[in-house]
């Protein structure tokens, strides 16, 4: 017999009917359904950091005018604060 721990869970009550009901239309038991639903969220793989970053070269749309380039101090100065 494989090593297991034992534990338990509070489940709220509608939660808990539906999972008896979850587990008898796919014919397992209540305990097989979690076991299975807690390795598949294990097993999971998270995605990449990077591949779900939005790249901005070229830019989404595209520039209209001259570049111009302002220091904080310039942007602080031309913002209006209440």
């Amino acid at each position: 017999m494989k090593e297991t721990i034992r534990t338990s869970l509070d489940i709220p009550r509608d939660l808990h009917r539906r999972l008896r009901e979850g587990a008898a239309r796919k014919g397992c038991s209540v305990r097989q359904l979690v076991l299975a639903s807690i390795r598949s969220a294990v097993d999971e793989k998270s995605p990449g950091v990077g591949k779900r970053r939005l790249k901005l070269d070229p830019p989404i749309v595209p520039s209209r005018g001259k570049a111009f380039n302002l220091a904080s101090e310039e942007i602080y100065d031309l913002t209006e604060f209440p």
